[in-house]
Order: structure tokens, then C-alpha cells, then sequence
């Protein structure tokens, strides 16, 4: 019997809830750890950033509208559906960052929980970030947590799924809709995520996942008008500065992430869930 050759995939973008070849028809390999070809992965093009940030644009309205409850809702319902695909996660992880399956297994649990810990917080923002503000009148100052609008995710380099759910929950958590550039060397646990949000209760649009090259993405994404934020976590030290001089020309905010990436099995805290709202205060006159 002659030996089986195996059907390499070639995987596509997830862009508005779809799932697009690039625009420019471009794919590039994927390898393991090893060096071992694993599949192809589109690469994004200008366009294809272009194309993310109007879906991310055109979701914002319905997902920031939602109820803090429902977006609580629908992290726990992608929790869920990341839990029933446990050991396809495991095995791309371990294949991807070259560590044993255990260790692999530890990390996917661990995603898991960030999704659940996030989505305990949606309905607790307006209470931690908000306040009944003292006045010297006869009014009432209240200050309201509010979402910023879209936001550009650099996903870190070196954690394939713990350090992307790490960066993107927190940001939907809050009520933002973002665009996210994967891994370049390590994407494929962040496409399998995508097929686990579009099967899910999460809006189309609400997040975008781009594979490719974030040296060639990441000055468009950072000169967008239609994006408001940016964080830079997977892009290099070097490019930073370009970086945020080019978020500077449309007032963008640029989270300020450290040199190296950090250790994202540590406990998460509050800090990414702040970093993406704006706070609005409201005065109205007290009644006779």
C-alpha cells in the first residue's frame, strides 16, 4: 500500500464573521518548532486591514449597545466552545511553541479560565471605573465607563493562544471591537480560535483576526482614521516608536505595554479592561 500524502490546508483571514482569502492571494508557510511544515496561512494585505477595520467599525454599534450582562454572556458561550475543542488546542499549541502536550494542556486551561475571569467583568465595569461624583449645587455628577471605539490588537509573538486571549478579551470585554494581527510564525491556534468565535454568540465584525506579516501591517493599522486605539504587545521594540508617531497624526491611544512580553500565566488584573474606556460625566440638575 502506498503512503498516504496528507491534504495541507491552507487557512484564510476572518474578517466581519467570514472567512476571506486574502485580497492579494498571498499564503505563506507554517512550521512548527521543528521546522516542520504544518499549513499554509493567507497573508494579509493593506486591504485586507482595510476590509477588518470597516467590519470592526460596522459591529461597534450593536456589541457597545449590547448589555454588559450579554457580553458576559457571550465571553462564557466562547469559553465554552474553546473548552469542547481542548485537545485540537493542545496539539496546536504544543506544536507551535515546541513544549511538551502537558504543558500545551495547562496553557489551553488557562485561556480558557482568562475567558471566563473576563467575562465576570463585564457587568462590574460601570461599578469599578464609575462614580457618583461630589458636587457643591443642586445637581447630580455622574461619571459612566464607556468603550473607545475600534481597536488595533498586535498579538504577541511568542504565546500562540494564552497571550492572544489575554490581549483580546479584555478589549470586547469592555464593549470595543478590534482588528488583530496574529502571531506571524505561530497563527494557527488564532485561526482555530476565529472558527470557535464565528461559531459562537459573538457578533460578526466584533473581532478580526489578520495573518501575516506585522512589520508590513502594522503602519496602516497605526495611521487608520477609523481606528482609535492601538496595542503594540507583538510589535517589535524598534518599531514602536514609528509606531506611535504614526498613531499621533489621528490622536490615537497607544497602550503602553512593556519592552518584553510578559508572563501571561500570571494572575490578569484590571489594567487592559481600563485601558480601553472612556469615561463620560453627566450633570442634571437635581429635582424640586
Amino acid at each position: 500500500m502506498s503512503e498516504r500524502i496528507s491534504v495541507a490546508k491552507t487557512y484564510k483571514l476572518y474578517v466581519g464573521g467570514k472567512f476571506p482569502r486574502s485580497e492579494s492571494g498571498r499564503v505563506y508557510p507554517v512550521n512548527d518548532a521543528r521546522g516542520k511544515f504544518l499549513a499554509n496561512a493567507s497573508l494579509a494585505s493593506r486591504k485586507d486591514a482595510r476590509d477588518a477595520v470597516g467590519a470592526a467599525r460596522s459591529a461597534f454599534a450593536k456589541w457597545s449597545g449590547a448589555t454588559a450582562y450579554n457580553r458576559g454572556q457571550v465571553l462564557y458561550r466562547v469559553a465554552e466552545m474553546l473548552e469542547g475543542r481542548r485537545e485540537q488546542f493542545t496539539a496546536e499549541v504544543a506544536a507551535a511553541e515546541g513544549i511538551a502536550a502537558k504543558k500545551a494542556e495547562t496553557l489551553v486551561d488557562a485561556a480558557v479560565d482568562r475567558w471566563v475571569w473576563y467575562a465576570g467583568w463585564t457587568d462590574k465595569l460601570a461599578t469599578v471605573f464609575g462614580a457618583a461624583n461630589p458636587v457643591a449645587g443642586p445637581y447630580f455628577s455622574f461619571t459612566t465607563p464607556e468603550p473607545t471605539g475600534v481597536v488595533a490588537v498586535f498579538a504577541p509573538q511568542s504565546s500562540s493562544l494564552l497571550g492572544l486571549v489575554s490581549v483580546v478579551a479584555p478589549v470586547i470585554a469592555a464593549g470595543n471591537t478590534c482588528v488583530v494581527v496574529t502571531s506571524e510564525q505561530r497563527p494557527l491556534p488564532a485561526i482555530t480560535l476565529s472558527e470557535v468565535l464565528a461559531t459562537s454568540d459573538l457578533p460578526g465584525g466584533v473581532v478580526n483576526l489578520l495573518t501575516g506579516g506585522t512589520a508590513e501591517l502594522s503602519p496602516w493599522l497605526a495611521a487608520h482614521a477609523d481606528v482609535n486605539a492601538i496595542d503594540p504587545t507583538g510589535v517589535p521594540l524598534e518599531a514602536r516608536t514609528e509606531l506611535e508617531r504614526a498613531a499621533a497624526g489621528t490622536v490615537k491611544r497607544v497602550l503602553r505595554v512593556p519592552a518584553k512580553e510578559p508572563d501571561w500565566t500570571a494572575e490578569p488584573d484590571i489594567s487592559r479592561l481600563r485601558a480601553f474606556l472612556e469615561h463620560k460625566t453627566v450633570w442634571h440638575p437635581t429635582g424640586v
